[in-house]
């Protein structure tokens, strides 16, 4: 059965300043996004689809694609503000960015026709989330509502220049997602707990979080269609209103449409929220080995 890595990588890096997406930062000038390719395809993953912005194509294939072209499947998905909206609706004039990941996922949509597991660009997972997240999918149901997300330990995740952005997770005896929460200002406190600026909440260093890993089957892409046409009729007037995966995902939960197993990793999260984040991220992928090698 041929799986599917779908990188979603057409963010603008705001908080970080440029694309991250295209800042080399292993000692061979890796992306990011190449260890992630790596990683999968040693997982078994066969065929990897990029989601970018139709005017970055050209120079994302020829810096990023033009690396895996001869090793895997490759192919393209473009997000833009326009991409599969319903006929007769019209996007605010003042907004200029897309609908958010789950909208991402919705426009490659026609690229996967069988499981596929969903990765942000600028993050990097580790190995052994890609080979839990593979031996799931070799066993899904591709007309199923069955699904996977690889959940963190909290304090896996943390940047030491910054907060960050996490979804909590509730997990059930059954290893089941209850529920998700968003907390956008987590950092580690002078007393050593997990905070959110925002709430003052505190949360013990191995709660799960999910950093945008999933796993799904073609039928997830049916039913976010028929969500991202609710979405539209109730928030698409607004400027900066996302079509999130967290959100779109428990919502389909609460209706009894989809289950998602939780798949815990050990792995340690690298990432680039903002720039000073980008020595410590150097010298991590210093001491690993390239997956251009």
């Amino acid at each position: 059965m041929q799986k599917t890595l779908l990188v979603l990588a057409a963010g603008m890096g705001s908080r970080y300043g440029g694309m991250k997406q295209m800042d080399p930062i292993g000692p061979k000038g890796e992306f990011i996004l190449d260890y992630s390719v790596g990683d999968a395809v040693k997982a078994g993953f066969s065929r990897v689809v990029f989601v970018v912005r139709p005017e970055m194509e050209a120079d994302f294939r020829a810096i990023v694609g033009r690396r895996w072209e001869a090793r895997v499947e490759v192919a393209y998905a473009h997000q833009t503000v326009s991409s599969l909206l319903p006929p007769g609706f019209s996007p605010p004039p003042e907004r200029k960015k897309p609908w958010g990941t789950a909208h991402a996922v919705l426009c490659a949509g026609a690229l996967l026709n069988g499981p596929f597991a969903v990765v942000n660009a600028d993050d990097y997972y580790g190995g052994e989330s890609f080979a839990a997240a593979s031996a799931f999918l070799s066993g899904a149901d591709a007309t199923g509502g069955d699904f996977c997300m690889v959940a963190y330990r909290l304090d896996n995740t943390l940047s030491a220049s910054g907060t960050v952005s996490r979804g909590i997770c509730s997990v059930g005896a059954d290893g089941l997602l209850r529920g998700l929460v968003e907390r956008t200002e987590l950092a580690r406190a002078a007393d050593g707990l997990v905070r959110d600026a925002v709430t003052g909440d505190s949360y013990p260093g191995d709660t799960p979080v999910s950093m945008n890993l999933f796993g799904f089957t073609p039928r997830f892409v049916e039913m976010l269609s028929v969500e991202f046409s609710r979405f539209l009729s109730k928030y698409g007037a607004e400027v900066k209103r996302e079509f999130q995966m967290p959100t779109a995902l428990a919502t389909m939960m609460r209706r009894g449409d989809a289950t998602v197993r939780v798949l815990r990793t050990p792995s340690r999260w690298i990432g680039i929220t903002v720039r000073e984040d980008r020595a410590a991220a150097a010298g991590f992928f210093g001491t690993i080995p390239s997956p251009l090698d």
